[in-house]
This record gives C-alpha cells, sequence and structure tokens, in this order.
C-alpha cells in the first residue's frame, strides 16, 4: 500500500527517552564548574530548546547567570560529553517500533524534526537501530532555523518526499504544537515526555498516553480530513 502521508516526529521526549543521558551531559557541565548536579526527574522539563537552553536552564536551577562567552564553552563541552554518552541511558520510548511497524503497513513515511543538531540526531537513531525509519533526519542546524519557526517543518517533510498538505506532527510541548500549527498541519500530542506546561492543556488535535495509540490517532485525523 502506498500514501502519500507524512508523520513527522519531535525526538526527544517523543520518540525516545533521551532525558537520563542529556541529564547526564547537563551535570558533567556543572560539575566542572564547581555546580551541584541537578536531580533528573526535576530536569527533565528543562530539555526541548536545545542544547543552550538547558545549560542555561540548569545554572538558573542554582540561581546562576553567566556571560555568553562562558555559555558557549559550556555548550561546546557539553556536545562533546555527549556526543560520546548519547546512548547510555536513552531508549525509545514503549511501543514505538510496533507503532511505526503498524503505521509502515500503511505505506506511510517518517521524518524527524527536532531542535537538535543534526548530526547528534542521526548518532542518537543509528545506535538504537531506528535511523533507517526515517526518510529525513532534520536538526535545528539543518536548515537554520529551529521550531516552533515553521521553515523547519515545511523544509523537513520536503526532504522526506513528501507534502505538507498531507502531513502530520508528532510532538510532546509546546514548540511542536506551535510548529504544527503555524505551518498549517494537524498535531499529535504525547503526555510522556518533557513539558512545563500539560501537553492536554496545549490543545493538540489529538492526545495519546502511550505509544501504541498512535496509529489509531493518525487514521482518526485522516478519516476526519477526508470526509
Amino acid at each position: 500500500m502506498t500514501t502519500d502521508r507524512t508523520i513527522v516526529f519531535d525526538l526527544d521526549g517523543t520518540l525516545v527517552d533521551t532525558a537520563p543521558d542529556l541529564i547526564d551531559a547537563l551535570n558533567h557541565v556543572l560539575d566542572r564548574e564547581g555546580l551541584p548536579p541537578v536531580p533528573l526527574e526535576a530536569a527533565r522539563n528543562m530539555i526541548g530548546a536545545g542544547a543552550r537552553r538547558l545549560i542555561e536552564r540548569g545554572l538558573e536551577a542554582d540561581g546562576r547567570h553567566v556571560g555568553p562567552d562562558d555559555i558557549a564553552r559550556m555548550t561546546t563541552d557539553f556536545i562533546a560529553y555527549y556526543a560520546d554518552h548519547i546512548a547510555v541511558s536513552s531508549r525509545p520510548f514503549e511501543g514505538l517500533e510496533e507503532a511505526l511497524d503498524r503505521m509502515a503497513t500503511r505505506g506511510y513515511r517518517f521524518a524527524v524534526c527536532t531542535n537538535k543538531l543534526e548530526w547528534l540526531s542521526k548518532r542518537l537513531l543509528d545506535e538504537l537501530g531506528l535511523s533507517n525509519r526515517f526518510a529525513a533526519i532534520c536538526g535545528a542546524d539543518t536548515f537554520g532555523v529551529s521550531k516552533p519557526d515553521p521553515a523547519i517543518l515545511r523544509q523537513t517533510v520536503a526532504c522526506a518526499g513528501g507534502q505538507l498538505a498531507s502531513a502530520i506532527m508528532v510532538g510532546d510541548a509546546g514548540t511542536d504544537i506551535g510548529v504544527a500549527r503555524r505551518a498549517g498541519i494537524p498535531v499529535i500530542g504525547v503526555d510522556f515526555g518533557y513539558t512545563d506546561t500539560p501537553m492536554a492543556d496545549l490543545n493538540p488535535d489529538r492526545l495519546i498516553k502511550h505509544m501504541l495509540e498512535l496509529p489509531g490517532a493518525v487514521e482518526d485525523l485522516i478519516e476526519i480530513s477526508t470526509s
């Protein structure tokens, strides 16, 4: 079966539970600055806006503010450490691969649109054995824009060989809702990711609590769009 439908996924907090390795890298940086570590559970919702913002949030948690040169240095340190420890504890969310298998039988193409750097995103998905499932893996540096700028979503869909008019976004945070709304496509929210604002309060078109609910949510949106 073939279809022109493209399902576009956020990465951190949507496809993969990356929090343990991201917060480990953050705490590596904080330790080198003589600062206390941030507990994993307290830091999960700091994730989602890229490495630089994660570091800024980690510093803010200790009441610290530093200049842009120090942030740049710490970001470089973070990326180097994280790249070498990218899949120590990170794992796909439960049910992901089964959900992708179900949708693949319908002929859907898949893409990743993330604010993570492209090469880090590919390295992570390579190490988890997931890269070959996606027609495109695009990050904040791929096109020079980040979510919620709709240009990153439009160009990700194009790179995957799809059409924006028949794409659906899947994500865990406000940037994912925002990029989908600005691009004019439906969005499915997951409630198990990283966000300060509960996903239900962000009003996605559909909300799922487990990845195995995703194929049904996609089919529901498609049925509505074609009725």
